[in-house]
Formats: C-alpha cells, structure tokens, sequence
C-alpha cells in the first residue's frame, strides 16, 4: 500500500444534486458520445460512476503519454481503476421550475468525456444541463461508437489517440482536428434541439439514460460552449460554425490551432480562464486579438495554477499522485479546491451575464475583471510554457 492513492473530487457545492449518465447517439463515427450532468432527484442508494470507466483509456492515456503499454497501463489500472466520482449515476432527473441553460463541454489534447467532472458537475449543481463530448478526431486518448442494426448486439469499434504524422506540419494535422471538433459540439447542440422538440432520439447504449425526460426542460435560448486547452479553442471555433451558442468560456485555452482568416469572424463573447504557467506570448497576442473586436470578451489568469488544474487530475492524492505530477506537472501552488472555486465562479459570473440568467451568480462578477483573491486580469505572467 506504498504507493496508495485516492482521487479527492470536491462534492458539487450548488443546491441541486447531481446524476451523471453516458449517451451515444447514432450507430456510426459521426454520431455522438457524451457524458450528460444534469440537476438530479436525491437518491440515497444511487450508484457512483467510475471516474475512467474502460480498460481502454488507460492504455491511450500511456499512448499520450508515449509510455509502453506492457508496464504503464497495468500499473495506471491498479492505482486508479476503482476510482469513483460523488455524484449519482443514471438518477432521475430532476425538472425545474424553470428550463435549465445547456452547455456543451469540450475535452483537451489526451483526455476524455470524464476527466473534467468536477468542473462540469460544479456547473451542474448551480442549475444547468451539461454534456461533455468525447471527440473522434483521434485528439482524445480513445474512445469508441457502436455499430449493428437496431435490436441486434451492439459491436464496439475502438478509435485510437492519433499523433501527427512524420512529415506533416502541426498545425494543418491540429486545424483539421479543431475543425471536426467545432462541428461535433455544433452537432451537440442540433441533438438537443431535436430532444425538446419532442424528436425520439435513442441512446445506444444497453440500459442507459432515456433522453426523452429532458423534454420541455432545457431552455435552448442560453446555450454555452465550454472546454479545456484543445477544447479551449475549439469552444471559440464553435461560436463561428453555430451562431446559437451565446458565448463561450475557454479554459486555458490553446490557441495555435485557429487559423487566422477565422479570427474576424469571432463575434461572440468569450471568457478566457487562463492558468499561470501554460501560455505563450503568441497566444496571449491572440486573445488579445479577440478582445480587441469584443468588449465583452475577457481574459483572467489564476495565480499558483499550472495547465492540468481545471481537471480531474489536480484532485489525486497519495504517493502515486507524486509520481504522476512530475511527469505531468498536475498540481500549482494554489490549492485545486481553490481553482476550482475561482474557475467555476468567474465562468458563472460570465454565463449570467451572456445568458441572461436570473440568478445570484453576479456577485463574482470583480472575477471577470481579475479582482480577488489569486486573479489577475488581462495576461498570465508566462513564467514557463509547459
């Protein structure tokens, strides 16, 4: 028990509880697959879902990580296979009084639908619908869609983390990917739209969550693209390709994908969460590009913050956790709960400004404009580029 290790997610601190579910729509690789958070009945006896729920994406995290699977996967399963998240899995939804706001979350470079979980259930908490897509440009660490007829046993074809191939640039390999990504959360949001229309839109998967109970319930007015470094820009992206999204909230975004011909037509407002240690120069000059077309679009940075803090990962503890953050760097100095306040309260500040909420959330509205405790305004300080 030398190397124990535990994953210390927060439980979500709004007024609502949380349940969590897996969808898949459609029987090829252009359907969709996203772990759903929603507003949920109390449910004492509900089951908690496993935070990396497959075999498989252990073996793609060590890909990413250019790792040996023979060694690093089997020991990645031991230390974090029986890892599970506070919250209630596949529990009754629970109708508001009101329609809930939607967003629509988008993962880094090697993630996956589940490792933003303490971020997208926080949001959950406070009164929204969030699904966080999982990718098939192959930028996520694996995942997978499901082939066969209806009624026939559903057969898994897996879709491997994909690095840039020798002789190919960067960024035309990475502006492809963005693109597919911009349109898989525009996608996203057309899903929704069709499920409150009262459109039968069947979840795949055996036993799963029945979409049809977010009829009448989702308010497809105030939608809002949210994500993480590659899933960053990829939320700017997405205002362009689906006007419907109000604004965005780009998490430590990464920048170098979005080709430049595109920056004109960003018009919504966007949020940039920035963290202390990832940005370059080049790309805080492109966000404050987008902040010259916009006064409403604004860039805030988190002191003590390193670029894996707005994930899942920065909340795993015990002597592996160590070993871990010296590969991967997943902890600043600024304690995670502490980022994790300070991202999800800023981003709540912001939505209720954009999506004309009728909420409290506007009392962190100083956070928009770097004021309190470990924010700063405008740049990151860009002491290392990680």
């Amino acid at each position: 028990m030398g190397w124990a290790a535990a994953l210390a997610l927060p439980r979500p601190a709004g007024p609502h509880h949380v349940g969590c579910a897996d969808v898949m729509v459609g029987r090829t690789r252009q359907g969709l697959f996203f772990r759903l958070y929603y507003p949920c009945e109390p449910h004492a006896r509900a089951a908690r879902p496993l935070w990396i729920p497959r075999a498989e994406y252990f073996e793609g995290l060590v890909d990413v990580g250019g790792r040996r699977r023979w060694w690093s996967a089997p020991l990645l399963r031991a230390a974090f296979s029986t890892f599970r998240v506070p919250l209630s899995w596949n529990s009754p939804f629970k109708p508001g009084s009101a329609k809930y706001p939607l967003i629509i979350f988008s993962h880094g470079l090697g993630a996956f639908r589940t490792l933003y979980s303490a971020v997208c259930a926080e949001l959950a908490s406070r009164g929204f619908v969030v699904a966080a897509l999982e990718h098939r440009d192959r930028s996520a660490s694996a995942t997978y869609f499901c082939t066969g007829e209806p009624g026939e046993a559903l057969r898994e074809e897996w879709i491997p983390y994909g690095r840039v191939p020798p002789g190919e640039k960067e960024f035309y390999f990475r502006n492809k990917q963005l693109h597919q990504r911009a349109d898989e959360c525009a996608r996203g949001l057309q899903l929704f739209e069709d499920i409150s229309r009262g459109q039968v839109v069947p979840n795949v998967l055996h036993g799963a969550f029945d979409l049809s109970v977010l009829q009448g319930s989702i308010d497809m007015t105030k939608v809002a693209i949210m994500g993480h470094s590659f899933g960053g820009v990829t939320a700017v992206l997405a205002t362009v390709k689906e006007p419907r999204f109000s604004c965005a909230v780009a998490l430590d975004a990464w920048m170098f994908p979005l080709e430049h011909a595109r920056y004109p037509d960003v018009s919504k407002p966007l949020l940039f969460i920035n963290n202390e240690k990832f940005q370059t120069p080049e790309s805080i000059a492109r966000m404050k590009r987008l902040r010259s077309r916009n006064s409403e679009t604004k860039a805030v940075t988190i002191l003590g913050s390193v670029h894996h803090s707005q994930s899942d990962i920065t909340f795993l503890t015990g002597k592996f956790e160590k070993l871990i953050n010296r590969i991967l760097t997943t902890r600043g100095t600024l304690d995670p709960h502490k980022v994790l306040g300070i991202t999800c309260q800023a981003a709540l500040a912001f939505l209720q400004r954009h999506l004309d909420l009728n909420e409290d959330f506007d009392q962190w509205d100083p956070l928009l404009d770097g004021i309190g405790d470990s924010v700063v305004a405008d740049e990151p300080l860009c002491r290392s580029n990680l």
